[in-house]
């Protein structure tokens, strides 16, 4: 039973959305602003949720004797499309709620945030390939090197982009603190990439058959752990110290800032052993949880 509840939430997609919620309440509070509607945190739980299921679902058309995900899609292929379907009524009547209540704040937004809720929203759609071949054939995933980092940046406007936007359209409340806010967005998109990075090893013999040169096929396992993750999470280390310094951090709340890279480096120094897909689901995507916690947690030591 307990294997099956597992399997469900992660394998759903159910984890990732609640990561979006959890990033997005890190930012928000790191940055001193306002929470945002509840509307808006349970649209930002199922929206990824809907998105992750969608891409997954579509290509788990036949049973699988190798990969535990595809083979739990194509068993539960009728209850995904009908959980697919009421999530997606569900996103979709918040949505309209959501506009309904702020039309004219919606319509009333600067040219840089309607340009920022376009490169999120292209961003995402050419991920997965989830637009039309006969519109356009260019997929992000399949650029190698540059999947990671897209990742990451998608993640990235997620938790610090987006609640912005939301601030703006719900209470009209503009951020500027830019220092703040740069480093925070260039730190969670370091972190997603890094994520990123570690969980396509999992993918390495697909992605090499594929010809997808991602860092782990164009390098190799080692070189990729030694020479390009731990001195990635080495470097964000000691620009965390450079900018706790500046900002005046506490000792318990550096503390906590510095503990997700800590276990990262340690995390990605074991990936020479082999790993199922839930480790991956659950431990590597865990790690963005666990930093979105320990920065929640870090920020109840400030006064």
């Amino acid at each position: 039973m307990f294997n099956k509840i597992v399997r469900f939430i992660f394998f759903g997609n159910y984890f990732v959305g609640l990561l979006a919620v959890a990033l997005s309440l890190e930012a928000v509070l790191q940055l001193r602003l306002p929470f945002n509607s509840l509307n808006y945190y349970l649209l930002l739980f199922l929206a990824p949720t809907i998105y992750y299921t969608y891409a997954y679902n579509k290509v788990s058309n036949q049973p699988s004797a190798t990969n535990p995900r595809t083979q739990w899609y194509f068993e539960h292929k009728r209850f995904v499309n009908r959980s697919q379907l009421i999530l997606s009524v569900l996103c979709m009547l918040l949505a309209l709620n959501l506009l309904y209540h702020n039309l004219n704040h919606i319509l009333a937004l600067p040219a840089v945030y309607w340009m920022a809720i376009i490169v999120i929203i292209v961003a995402a759609a050419l991920y997965y390939g989830l637009l039309p071949k006969s519109f356009l054939r260019f997929n992000l995933r399949n650029t190698g090197w540059l999947k990671a980092f897209v990742i990451g940046f998608v993640w990235a406007c997620c938790a610090n982009v987006l609640p912005l936007i939301m601030l703006k359209i719900e209470t009209g409340i503009d951020y500027h603190d830019s220092v703040l806010w740069t480093w925070l967005f260039v730190k969670n998109w370091m972190f997603c990439t890094v994520n990123a990075i570690i969980f396509d090893i999992k993918d390495y013999p697909t992605d090499a058959n594929r010809h997808l040169r991602t860092f782990v096929v164009r390098y190799g396992l080692r070189k990729t752990i030694f020479n390009i993750l731990i001195p990635l999470l080495i470097i964000g280390l000691l620009s965390l110290g450079v900018f706790a310094s500046y900002k005046g951090f506490g000792i318990p709340q550096s503390i906590f800032n510095i503990l997700p890279f800590i276990l990262t480096i340690y995390i990605a120094y074991s990936m020479h052993q082999r790993k199922n897909i839930l480790y991956y689901l659950m431990v590597i995507d865990g790690l963005i949880f666990f930093k979105a916690i320990c920065g929640i947690v870090g920020m109840q030591f400030v006064r």
